[in-house]
């Protein structure tokens, strides 16, 4: 997010895209076979989505540089450059330019999130500075970030039924925290505050609150929060199944703002959903 709040975005670069119909249809093999650079701009009058779908011939893969078509991430030993070539659906719109997230810090640790240790999340720089250098839309900003991890030996929906996750922005560091629910009827809570050089407390969690539920498909949405009554600053995302929002909450006892998304993986198995799919990722031969 900007330092003002106007302005924010998600990337999630993909190698087996966990939401593509074609990869579910493929039966999950070959997941370098399914790749994408979802780019999620937020922002009045500059929001784009991008999730187009590539094959195998598209990717290329080393220790510090990941490309997935014309857009690619490159790692320095100090910070990563996410060069972005795409084109926005389901409008056609080009999304051209450049973030560059400095980690404050770099965390080691990796967490399971599930019981069979299928499933991993490894928040990578819990704190970034963020520039932001866009040609198409034209924005130029700086702001704080993250930079995170997961992986996985079998479908999401297979592991969980639900979760809520959230990455704040404190005085010191970041707080973030994972509400997983599982197949097996568990849950897995993990809470922590991140101080800036990506050393980690384990906090206890905070209590269960209810948000207002997504304007258009009024998807449920729910957080852990020590606030009494969480406000959704902005609705990022609202989908049949999941929601990205920007709230004010309380983490730790203090004031703050957090990126926030609540996933529903019973209503993304549903067949009516799944074929709504490619409208938002469409796949290029």
């Amino acid at each position: 997010m900007s330092h003002d709040g106007r302005y924010g975005f998600s990337i999630i670069a993909m190698i087996g895209s966990v939401f593509s119909p074609y990869y579910a249809w493929a039966d999950r093999q070959n997941p370098t076979d399914h790749v994408a650079l979802n780019v999620g701009l937020y922002g009045k009058g500059v929001k784009r989505w991008t999730l187009t779908e590539r094959g195998a011939h598209r990717l290329t893969q080393s220790q510090a540089h990941l490309k997935i078509g014309p857009s690619d991430l490159a790692w320095d030993g100090e910070r990563l450059t996410i060069t972005i070539r795409e084109w926005a659906v389901p409008v056609l719109r080009r999304v051209v330019g450049k973030l560059i997230l400095t980690p404050t810090g770099v965390s080691p640790t990796t967490w399971q999130l599930d019981n069979k240790g299928r499933h991993f999340w490894h928040p990578i720089a819990p704190r970034c500075h963020v520039q932001c250098i866009m040609e198409k839309p034209a924005l130029n900003w700086k702001g704080t970030g993250y930079i995170d991890s997961n992986w996985g030996s079998e479908a999401l929906e297979d592991g969980f039924t639900h979760w809520d996750w959230s990455r704040a922005d404190t005085h010191e560091g970041a707080g973030l925290l994972y509400d997983a629910h599982l197949r097996d009827g568990t849950r897995r809570e993990l809470a922590f505050h991140y101080a800036e050089d990506g050393t980690h407390r384990r906090l206890p969690m905070p209590p269960h609150r209810a948000l207002k539920n997504c304007p258009i498909w009024r998807m449920a949405r729910t957080t852990r929060t020590q606030a009494l009554n969480p406000q959704v600053i902005a609705t990022l995302e609202d989908t049949p199944f999941y929601s990205r929002s920007h709230v004010q909450s309380v983490f730790d006892g203090h004031a703050s703002t957090a990126v926030h998304e609540s996933l529903d993986l019973r209503k993304f198995s549903k067949p009516v959903v799944r074929c709504l799919l490619p409208f938002r990722m469409p796949r290029r031969p």
